[in-house]
């Protein structure tokens, strides 16, 4: 008997020893685990300490919201982006970060497991412009259609449906082809224009394709190596194409291909100046004067509208642009960069190491700029890399040369390779208003489609 009692004793013992340690293990484990929680918490609020600094806390446009009573903490979001920095955990849920860097690419949306990710336009604090459309992309004026980034669905893949179902959205409305000139303009050669095109192509239509820039549209203007494209998306005429991690590069070589096969072409450095209605439709005015007849429009253009232009002689050159795309490229120029705004602060140190640059601003100081971009620019002035000129105005542009007035009478004459102008864009609200399409203020908007 007291063997029997003895041997129960030892087997208690050893179950109560086990128990322990099993318990002591998973204490450890949840002790580490939040240790590490709470050490990467700490990295990710010095993240977003540093980003308010810098200004790149707060989105500017189509950006992720996460639910935190539906985020289970995964952080496949963050895995998802291929940006950096713009999503990361804090305490245990999803956070943004360098929101104002999100391109919209719309990966962390596809990449939650739990759907705790939505898309939205505007925050609480700060609405963003929208136009009135409805859920055929139609405006409130009858035959203006609305499709891509300026209606705030700024991801590619989103943008390229969208052209597409509107041009279908437009010929089922009850067109009748050869009624005018045209029977659709499209506004705009980005991912939804070029969608539009390759629709209006494949169901007959007589259309005209209109860019004021490039081929690409905003696309165009990111960095050559920026990764564009996420997820695969269906494009008229040519197929699914199954894109992932796509840089901007690769992405256009496929459009230009995919327009050359089909024979479309799409009048680039060609700008709308206004769209009026006629009765059978619309006459768009184009380029200050030559004027064309449509029965529909399809506007495909982006949100940062039109560069400013400085009105002087000379501006016209071909040494002059409004946009740096790959500053490792240009070597042993002299330069003149005019704004006082990041990007030309930007554009003005990236280019100081290889080159002559001088940055011309009309005022005296530069107070609207980012911190670290205050940083970097007195380090590369300290340095004696660059120049920055104040109460500066450039007044005419010549061949080899540029003048600037300096002040209220010192005019200086500059050797000069090139120009860039950062002096803002001409919001395209302000062109719809003109047009009559109906604007509204959204705060934190949630977009009705994510692809």
């Amino acid at each position: 008997m007291e063997s029997c009692f003895s041997t129960y004793l030892n087997m208690l013992l050893e179950q109560i020893i086990i128990y322990s340690a099993v318990l002591l293990f998973s204490v450890w484990v949840v002790y580490y685990y939040l240790k590490r929680q709470k050490e990467a918490s700490k990295i990710v609020e010095a993240k977003i300490a540093r980003a308010k600094e810098d200004g790149l806390h707060e989105p500017v446009s189509l950006h992720p919201r996460i639910d935190l009573n539906s985020c289970i903490k995964s952080a496949a979001c963050v895995k998802a982006c291929p940006e950096q920095d713009i999503l990361g955990i804090l305490d245990g849920g999803g956070t943004l970060i360098e929101a104002s860097n999100c391109m919209g690419h719309g990966a962390c949306f596809h990449g939650c497991p739990v759907e705790a990710i939505s898309l939205v336009i505007g925050t609480e604090k700060r609405g963003a412009d929208l136009p009135h459309i409805n859920e055929n992309y139609e405006s409130n004026i009858q035959g203006i259609y609305i499709a891509g980034e300026l209606g705030g669905m700024g991801l590619i893949k989103n943008s390229v449906e969208q052209g597409q179902m509107a041009v279908e959205n437009i010929v089922k409305s009850g067109l009748e082809k050869g009624k005018t000139e045209y029977d659709l303009i499209i506004v705009g050669a980005g991912p939804a224009g070029i969608s539009a095109s390759l629709m209006a192509k494949k169901l007959g239509l007589n259309f005209l394709t209109l860019e004021q820039d490039t081929l690409g549209g905003s696309v165009f203007n990111f960095p050559r190596s920026k990764i564009v494209m996420t997820a695969p998306m269906n494009l008229p005429l040519h197929g699914k194409t199954k894109l992932f991690g796509t840089s901007k590069t690769e992405l256009l070589d496929l459009w230009y291909a995919i327009l050359s096969k089909n024979d479309i072409d799409i009048q680039e450095h060609t700008k709308v100046d206004s769209i009026r209605p006629d009765g059978n439709g619309f006459t768009v005015s184009i380029n200050g004067g030559e004027e064309v007849k449509t029965q529909t429009v399809l506007l495909a253009i982006g949100r940062r509208g039109s560069p400013k232009k400085l009105g002087i002689l000379g501006e016209q050159l071909g040494k002059v642009a409004y946009r740096l795309l790959e500053p490792e490229l240009v070597s042993g120029k002299k330069i003149i960069i005019v704004g006082g705004g990041d990007s030309a602060v930007e554009a003005a140190i990236s280019l100081a190491d290889q080159n002559e640059v001088i940055l011309s601003y009309r005022k005296d100081n530069l107070w609207r700029i980012k911190n670290k971009n205050k940083e970097r620019l007195n380090y590369a002035i300290g340095m004696d890399k660059l120049k920055v000129v104040y109460n500066s105005n450039l007044v005419k542009i010549e061949k080899e040369n540029v003048r600037l007035k300096i002040g209220e009478d010192k005019l200086e004459i500059l050797e000069n390779d090139l120009v860039y102008i950062f002096t803002g864009g001409e919001l395209p609200m302000q062109f719809l208003k003109k047009t009559g399409v109906v604007i509204t203020k959204r705060f934190g908007y949630t977009m009705r489609k994510y692809g």
